[in-house]
């Protein structure tokens, strides 16, 4: 399972810790990634997506699951985001033309 954040692409950073001597020793910067279960209001399930904590964020601020993957590029979403949101689309799609 690669460390990466499903929706927003968020992954290992890598830099330096520098001390007060200026010496520098590289490390690796982690995401903050929770696995979550999101519900879909359109699908009406939970979805189980591996996100950073940022994201949680992001999903909560923009009304929801929905319309964040609405809103996101396919480039930056993991293959299983974009399975999701294709269902999504096609879901509204049949409710609008009802």
């Amino acid at each position: 399972m690669s460390r990466r954040c499903e929706l927003t692409g968020k992954a290992v950073q890598s830099g330096n810790l520098v001390s007060h001597s200026n010496h520098k020793t590289r490390t690796r910067f982690l995401p903050n990634l929770c696995n979550v279960t999101l519900i879909s209001d359109t699908l009406q399930r939970g979805v189980r997506l591996r996100i950073a904590a940022a994201a949680l964020r992001s999903v909560e601020h923009r009304g929801g699951l929905d319309a964040f993957l609405m809103k996101a590029h396919d480039e930056e979403l993991s293959q299983g985001a974009r399975v999701i949101k294709r269902e999504i689309v096609k879901k509204q799609a049949v409710a609008a033309a009802v």
